[in-house]
């Protein structure tokens, strides 16, 4: 392995970004934080990639923040406050660059994803999970309820699976975590990033543009009121319909052919 932290491998129209800091178990440190924000937002403006995986080096996906860097503000003349406020505010806005980026992004989740680990899982718009991974959000258990993790966590589970998640940090199985909506597939643990890969190549092969619109308009309309989502949504589909794209789907459609996507 590389000594870089966040390693890059392109497979086609899909990236493969790896955490790689194994012997840390992939913890989310503030050098960490930002490489994984410049990373989502260069592939973000990048022409040849189309979707993008996240995965981890070694046994875990991620264990969260790296706590020994945080503890090591608190001899800081002001105990380290502004030190933390500067950390969760870098690590919200690189959680916030993954559903506010056009491209679709997955998580490999190749091991343990706990705390800001499961919150990059959360984070991400699908996730595909080996069947040896294992879940939490176990601030509880050391006097640091998992606020954050919370946030994108409330987002993607029901409310009283977030909950039990969140007072007790217990682990929670691959298996669990899919039936509460955390992730997509589990699956074999040699095949958990040539899954997500091949969910990626899969939705490459969808028009572009279209992919682009309908991912903003999903974020964008789940925290409005049914009214204003319908109307907003409503907007985004007159956009949609007057897009090349449309045109040229809908008369392949018509004309019983495969559709040939505008560049």
């Amino acid at each position: 392995m590389s000594d870089q932290i966040l390693l890059r491998e392109d497979q086609g129209p899909v990236a493969v970004l790896t955490l790689n800091r194994a012997q840390a178990r992939n913890s989310l440190s503030e050098a960490m934080i930002g490489a994984l924000h410049g990373a989502m937002e260069e592939l973000g403006r990048s022409v040849a990639v189309r979707a993008i995986v996240v995965t981890g080096a070694g046994t875990a996906f991620s264990s969260g923040h790296d706590l020994k860097e945080l503890t090591a503000h608190r001899n800081d003349p002001d105990r380290g406050r502004s030190y933390f406020a500067k950390i969760m505010g870098a690590c919200s806005d690189m959680m916030l660059a993954i559903p506010r980026g056009p491209k679709p992004v997955i998580a490999a989740v190749n091991g343990i994803a706990t705390a800001a680990g499961c919150q990059l899982v959360a984070s991400c718009d699908l996730a595909v999970a080996s069947d040896q991974a294992r879940f939490a959000t176990p601030g509880v258990n050391i006097g640091l309820f998992c606020s954050t993790p919370m946030v994108a966590l409330s987002r993607n589970v029901s409310r009283k699976a977030a909950m039990e998640m969140l007072l007790l940090g217990e682990m929670v199985s691959a298996q669990d975590a899919q039936a509460f909506g955390l992730v997509n597939h589990v699956v074999t643990p040699d095949r958990v990033v040539n899954e997500a890969v091949e969910l990626g190549r899969r939705i490459a092969e969808k028009p572009k543009r279209t992919l682009k619109i309908g991912k903003e308009a999903f974020y964008r309309q789940l925290d409005m009121p049914i009214e204003e989502a319908y109307r907003y949504a409503s907007s985004v589909m007159v956009k949609n319909m007057l897009d090349a794209e449309a045109e040229e789907g809908i008369g392949a459609f018509i004309e019983k052919r495969p559709p040939r996507w505008p560049a």
